[in-house]
């Protein structure tokens, strides 16, 4: 466990780093099971928040392909996801999730995405997501956010 919460300097929405991305968080009751470990499927939140902040950071923002910015109501969806579970993640831990992109094609993104406590890995994912239209069809990802997810900063 991280003893000391200044190592969350980095905003509420994390931080861009030169792999991809990392937020922290801390383990609060609410995730747990009775045993004071973190619920299974709790798991696929702390990863969905550090993918819609990976993105935000990047520019892309879920209201935006809501209001049709981009010429139509956009969504992004998760179509599979890949989990190894390692470690369990206790109350009050503070966690790092790494998002990584390994893959862009088409219209779909290719992401690995780590949940540790300090240097143990508790979880690891594989996750491919894609962006559809108002009726459902995949749409290609626009060149600038290509580059966003690919660009790494100064």
């Amino acid at each position: 466990m991280i003893e000391n919460d200044s190592t969350l300097t980095s905003g509420i929405s994390g931080e861009l780093t030169e792999s991809g991305h990392r937020l922290m968080a801390r383990v609060y009751f609410a995730d747990t099971d009775f045993t004071g470990v973190v619920y299974h499927a709790r798991y696929l939140e702390f990863l969905e928040r550090g993918r819609s902040d990976f993105l935000r950071l990047s520019g892309v923002h879920h209201t935006e392909l809501a209001d049709g910015k981009h010429g139509e109501r956009l969504s992004w969806v998760v179509r599979r996801m890949e989990i190894d579970f390692r470690q369990p993640a206790r109350i009050d831990d503070i966690i790092s999730i790494e998002t990584y992109i390994e893959d862009i094609s088409g219209a779909r993104i290719y992401m690995r995405q780590r949940l540790k406590r300090d240097d143990v890995l508790l979880v690891e994912a594989r996750v491919e997501a894609a962006v559809i239209g108002e009726g459902g069809r995949p749409r290609r990802f626009p060149k600038e956010w290509i580059a966003a997810f690919l660009r790494r900063p100064d």
